[in-house]
């Protein structure tokens, strides 16, 4: 259960190379755990490449948002920046939230060129290799033993493309484990941690594990965290928050993001 090392290959020639700043965006929550998660990634990210200058931002619930810290870095002299949204798919808020951000940023203040990325979860259909090894770090970090079902929790959406990427992490996950996953959600979509560990005992699996798909601690992974108690489960990972893998997913999607 040990995470497997992880080979990175060299960074892309890009404007993050250049030393532009990385402004990272989150969705945002009323729990204070949230928003420190968020900072102690961006923490992570400076560390892992020292000289990069790093800024957390969020889109609901807590300041500053991403229009606001574009603009700061507009009128400090920063020419250009990328983005990256941290989020696990890429659903409403990729879509609408974070481009009518950068749009609001261009319209009053300095000229700045912004470069969105990807967002963490699988970018045309893949699922990185990072992302598992972050999900596989915290769950041997809950100690479950042996196990042989596992579910993926995630926060839910109604898209039901973002739901596909979902069950794609699901999916290469339960085969780098070698065990059945199947798929919750905590709001939104059926089925929830406790249906879903349920069945996977009824349809026999005497040992069953929640792996959590949240970047940070809040109300839903509490929720996830007592429902899958309930149903049964042996434990429940901790979200991927600062995970060494978490932040070079970071770098690698703001190296690899977009000229606009």
């Amino acid at each position: 259960m040990r995470p497997a090392p992880l080979t990175v290959s060299g960074a892309p020639a890009s404007a993050l190379a250049a030393g532009d700043p990385v402004v990272l965006v989150a969705h945002g929550s009323r729990d204070p755990r949230a928003a420190e998660a968020t900072r102690a990634l961006a923490r992570a990210v400076c560390a892992a490449r020292p000289g990069v200058a790093v800024s957390a931002s969020w889109l609901d619930h807590t300041d500053p948002g991403p229009t606001a810290v574009l603009r700061s870095l507009a009128a400090a002299g920063h020419p250009r920046a990328v983005l990256v949204p941290l989020l696990l798919t890429a659903a409403y808020h990729r879509r609408v939230d974070v481009p009518e951000a950068v749009a609001a940023a261009r319209e009053s203040g300095p000229p700045i060129d912004v470069r969105v990325s990807d967002v963490l979860g699988p970018a045309d259909g893949v699922v990185d290799g990072a992302l598992l090894a972050g999900l596989r770090r915290r769950l041997a970090e809950a100690e479950p033993g042996r196990f042989d079902a596992l579910v993926l929790a995630a926060a839910g959406t109604r898209d039901p493309r973002a739901r596909g990427s979902v069950g794609r992490v699901a999916a290469a996950l339960g085969a780098e484990l070698g065990v059945p996953c199947r798929v919750s959600y905590a709001s939104a979509a059926p089925p929830g941690v406790g249906a879903a560990v349920s069945r996977l005992r009824v349809e026999g699996a005497r040992r069953v594990v929640v792996s959590a798909y949240f970047l940070a601690p809040g109300l839903f992974h509490d929720a996830v965290l007592a429902g899958a108690r309930a149903a049964g489960a042996v434990t429940v990972s901790g979200p991927l928050t600062d995970a060494p893998e978490l932040a070079d997913l970071v770098l690698r999607r703001a190296d690899a993001a977009p000229a606009t």
